[in-house]
């Protein structure tokens, strides 16, 4: 069972873990799009590349959660390297906010490519509104990821793009057997409360620590722009900084267990110190 911590609140619309799928109803407009090009490349190369003394700065922030420990481990590599998996959907507002401490902790390890911006839902095909809708954020689903260190993994399930079908989301990307064991064991009971079964964000980081659900307040970057988020990263004393990077140097340090404390620009001490706390 998880060790110490309550995981915080989970995407709204529940995700059943084993069907991975939501319930019938109508469509509603929603702004699916995907935006690549210069402004975003720029965009980007700023977001991965924020200075270690910032995080350092920020310290543990305002991160409301953070990686709990699996009980018994069950380490898993992929090419020899520890992997860290994701389990997302480009509708879910807590998987917004989780992308930007995903993306600037995993870039103290390697390099992102492919990354383009897109936004959280608003109205699922049921017409349900959903909480922080149009949340400015990433997605995983067409990034590829290179680190001498660690492997890391992306599923992004569903679109933002509502499902009258299903009244839910358009599927987007499907998990493999070994992925969909993998939910299907650790975002259940033992694991996680039996209220949050099947919740996303969910990440595996190498068999050794779990997270569910969003690791601070995704408010934060309400009626922000992609510009202004990733300029409020580099203000240590800013509400975004604190929330995303100190959410992001919780999941550093889960990471540096994984790597042996590798490599020292990402490792610092003052990442090494939330070690105690995961």
């Amino acid at each position: 069972m998880l060790a110490g911590g309550a995981i915080i609140v989970v995407v709204a619309v529940a995700v059943v873990f084993v069907l991975l799928k939501v319930t019938g109803g109508k469509p509603a407009p929603q702004n699916a799009s995907r935006n690549a090009g210069t402004a975003t490349s720029r965009l980007a190369a700023q977001l991965t590349s924020i200075p270690a003394a910032t995080f350092d700065q920020v310290g543990k922030g305002t991160a409301s959660g953070h990686p709990k420990p699996i009980t018994p481990a069950a380490a898993h590599t992929l090419g020899g390297k520890p992997e860290m998996v994701y389990m997302g959907g480009e509708f879910c507002p807590y998987c917004a906010a989780e992308r930007w401490a995903m993306i600037t902790a995993l870039s103290r390890f390697g390099t992102f490519t492919g990354l383009v911006t897109t936004k959280s839902g608003t109205v699922d095909g049921a017409g349900n509104s959903e909480p922080y809708p149009g949340t400015n954020t990433w997605t995983f689903a067409h990034s590829a990821y290179t680190s001498t260190y660690l492997a890391f993994t992306p599923v992004e399930l569903y679109t933002n793009i509502p499902d009258p079908s299903t009244g839910g989301y358009t599927s987007l990307q499907k998990p493999t057997a070994d992925q969909q064991a993998l939910i299907s064991k650790y975002d259940a009971p033992p694991y996680v409360p039996s209220t949050s079964q099947g919740a996303i964000p969910f990440v595996d980081y190498g068999g050794k620590y779990l997270s569910v659900g969003a690791s601070y307040d995704p408010g934060v970057l309400q009626g922000l722009s992609w510009a202004q988020i990733t300029a409020g990263l580099r203000n240590p004393s800013s509400p975004v900084a604190k929330g995303v990077l100190g959410a992001a140097n919780f999941m550093t340090a889960a990471l540096c267990e994984l790597t042996g404390n590798q490599p020292a620009t990402a490792c610092t001490p003052a990442v090494r110190s939330l070690q105690s706390q995961l």
